[in-house]
């Protein structure tokens, strides 16, 4: 599902370029849960851009679910991202005026779904995730852990390749956090596959597998 070989990655600092990734090799096949895992300041952030096709790498190769990213236009990206990736932020990236059914059918409506259509191909998916209940509701008026369901159920809309979720229970209290990761543990069960990004090494567990990077070096 995701195959990075000798990806390299610096960014100027005036006229000298400080590497930030170097020489990652990784790989996730179809249906793992992988956590990365790294304290601040070690490139977990920009290896996150570079498997969410974010940012460009500066050498190397990365295929994700068959496609070659390192070659792909820049203005493709967009639409890789769309159809490829479900992501999940620590502070959900929700619209605040819209509702709960608003911010989840979003990405399929920018595919060119009508509404209707939409809506149809989500309930399943928010049924699951249990928030049914509150699809009138604006994000103001729902816990962390709801506003976490809905950007999950969002991320699931478009059947995506991989879930990338970007330290997914930063923003929780820890029972909310723990219904969270519990969640990403049944959705993997049922063939998810899903990379997760942290600093935390008791969130880092709940994966079934985690590998470190450390000043921009990846190890197992």
């Amino acid at each position: 599902m995701i195959r990075m070989s000798d990806v390299n990655k610096g960014y100027f600092v005036g006229e000298e370029q400080v590497p930030v990734l170097k020489h990652i090799n990784f790989q996730v096949e179809k249906g793992e849960y992988v956590a990365i895992l790294g304290p601040s300041g070690s490139g977990k952030t920009t290896l996150m851009n570079m498997i969410g096709c974010m940012d460009l790498l500066d050498s190397g190769e990365y295929y994700l679910d068959g496609l070659a990213i390192h070659e792909t236009p820049e203005e493709e990206l967009t639409q890789v991202r769309n159809e490829k990736i479900g992501f999940i932020f620590q502070n959900y990236q929700l619209i605040p005026t819209y509702n709960v059914l608003q911010n989840i059918v979003m990405p399929l409506i920018i595919r060119g779904m009508t509404r209707k259509e939409a809506e149809e191909r989500c309930m399943d998916t928010i049924r699951l995730l249990g928030i049914d209940h509150r699809l009138t509701h604006k994000p103001s008026e729902l816990s962390g852990g709801q506003k976490q369901r809905v950007s999950i159920a969002r991320a699931l809309s478009c059947n995506p390749a991989i879930l990338l979720a970007d330290e997914p229970t930063g923003a929780l209290d820890t029972n909310s956090g723990k219904e969270v990761l519990k969640l990403f543990g049944e959705l993997n069960e049922m063939g998810n596959t899903i990379v997760m990004i942290t600093h935390d090494l008791n969130v880092a567990k709940a994966a079934k597998r985690i590998v470190h990077i450390i000043d921009g070096e990846l190890s197992e």
